[in-house]
């Protein structure tokens, strides 16, 4: 009955789709982003630079006395750590979904902070950079020369100078 009346009268089932189209784009954007459901557990990144440094020393130096000090911090699901030849370590503390991981950030600072005396000298003069994160992808950039002028090298620099600064002020 009702799809012979569209069938028939083509110009009121295009009015009625638009009306249903513009009802559905103003209750999108009138949506309240902070009720949608967080996806991805939330995130603390703690990183460090030990120069010239092996892996196994970065290892039993720097990661594992932070990883001491931060286990069992609340809300913290599980971390995870990587030590690699360069001198660079990265420990990544896996909150559970819905935790407040601001208080988490403040919580593993603290706790780096009680670590730090029994940090290598090199490593607290370089600092320790304690971040949260969300895993999930909010953006992909692409940085490309369009005529091959620019080597990837000055592409890497010209983004780390200019680029990422800006993006992660946002």
């Amino acid at each position: 009955m009702i799809a012979d009346t569209f069938i028939r009268r083509p110009v009121t089932a295009i009015v009625v789709s638009i009306v249903i189209l513009m009802l559905g784009v103003l209750s999108i954007i009138n949506l309240p982003i902070s009720q949608y459901p967080e996806i991805s557990p939330p995130t603390v990144n703690i990183s460090t630079t030990y120069n010239g440094a092996d892996a196994q020393t970065v290892e039993e130096t720097v990661t594992t006395p932070i990883e001491t000090q931060v286990n069992g911090t609340p809300g913290m699901a599980y971390m995870q750590s990587n030590s690699t030849s360069s001198g660079q370590s990265s420990i990544t503390a896996t909150y559970n979904v819905g935790a407040d991981v601001t208080s988490g950030a403040l919580d593993i600072q603290n706790r780096v902070g009680i670590a730090n005396p029994s940090l290598p000298v090199d490593v607290r003069n370089l600092g320790i950079v304690t971040r949260k994160r969300n895993p999930s992808i909010l953006m992909l950039v692409a940085i490309f020369s369009p005529h091959g002028t620019h080597a990837v090298t000055f592409l890497d620099n010209f983004t780390n100078i200019f680029i990422k600064i800006s993006l992660l002020r946002l």
